[in-house]
């Protein structure tokens, strides 16, 4: 299995600073499209296809792979990527969170298992390397409030 977890702070010293509330919006729009926050052509499908109010269904194409995700939404604060299908299996949760001294946190954590493949074998290690890389997780949290940045300069976000 693969756990990995990374937490970054929202507002660091220097960077526009973003509410929960911006926050938040930039993480419910990341997960009902995905190419706006991957880097170019990474993300080539990214559909919304059941909704309800507590969760929906998207089908991407993400790195090639074909995924298939349940998102579970807790308003304001966690955002959870099941895997029914594609290549791994298990969530990914990208939560806002305060720490002691009242910062705002973006923190994501996961537990996954890649299908077809031996549990803990070289493709799990890969994984679980690539992930707790300076190019894994930790950076695409950084390049998530990037982009939310960005999107809120633009007037594309509230």
């Amino acid at each position: 299995m693969i756990y990995s977890t990374a937490t970054v702070p929202v507002n660091p010293a220097g960077d526009t600073p973003l509410t929960r509330e911006q926050a938040w919006a930039g993480l419910m729009l990341k997960a009902r499209d995905a190419r706006l926050f991957l880097p170019q052509g990474l993300c080539t499908r990214c559909d919304v296809v059941e909704e309800s109010t507590t969760h929906f269904v998207r089908e991407a194409t993400i790195g090639g792979a074909d995924l298939r995700e349940i998102v579970v939404f807790e308003p304001g604060y966690k955002v959870s990527f099941f895997q029914a299908g594609g290549p791994r299996e298990g969530v990914i949760v990208n939560e806002l969170f305060e720490d002691e001294e009242g910062s705002l946190q973006l923190r994501f954590y996961c537990y996954l298992g890649l299908r077809g493949r031996a549990p803990g074998g070289p493709e799990e290690q890969a994984e679980q390397a690539m992930m707790d890389s300076d190019k894994g997780y930790r950076a695409a949290l950084l390049s998530t409030l990037e982009r939310t940045r960005a999107l809120l300069a633009e007037g594309r976000l509230a």
